[in-house]
């Protein structure tokens, strides 16, 4: 996560969500895991810039917002081209995969439907690697 991402000033308090998005590594996190993380590491800041900082990274596409199947939301760190997302059901890990074959589905779907398809997101559901060897 870089903070040249965000979009205006970045203040003391936005580069510390940064830092705790950055520290987080490569699953995803909700607002309330960084104010948890922030409490715990002494950082003071509070919920209200959390959530404007999360809604500035997302307008700049530094974090994307995942609809998680439990009908929770959570935030994952992306990088800039355009991809979509694999995450464990178990421990939250997520990783980025590239658009591929996916553009000839979405020309296939205009065929089929008149539409004009502007964008799309794909978000996939799993067991990461390491959940499935480990013991339940």
């Amino acid at each position: 996560m870089r903070s040249r991402a965000i979009d205006g000033r970045l203040t003391r308090p936005r580069a510390a969500v940064v830092n705790l998005i950055a520290a987080r590594g490569s699953g995803h996190f909700t607002a309330g895991d960084l104010a948890d993380d922030a409490r715990r590491r002494g950082v003071a800041i509070g919920r209200a810039t959390i959530f404007r900082t999360l809604d500035l990274l997302l307008v700049s596409g530094a974090i994307e917002r995942l609809d998680l199947p439990d009908g929770e939301h959570a935030y994952v760190a992306c990088r800039a081209s355009h991809h979509h997302h694999v995450v464990c059901t178990r421990c939250g890990r997520a990783a980025d995969v590239p658009d591929g074959d996916l553009r000839n589905v979405v020309r296939s779907v205009e065929r089929a439907t008149g539409f004009t398809i502007g964008d799309h997101r794909l978000e996939l559901y799993g067991t990461c690697p390491d959940c499935e060897r480990a013991p339940r």
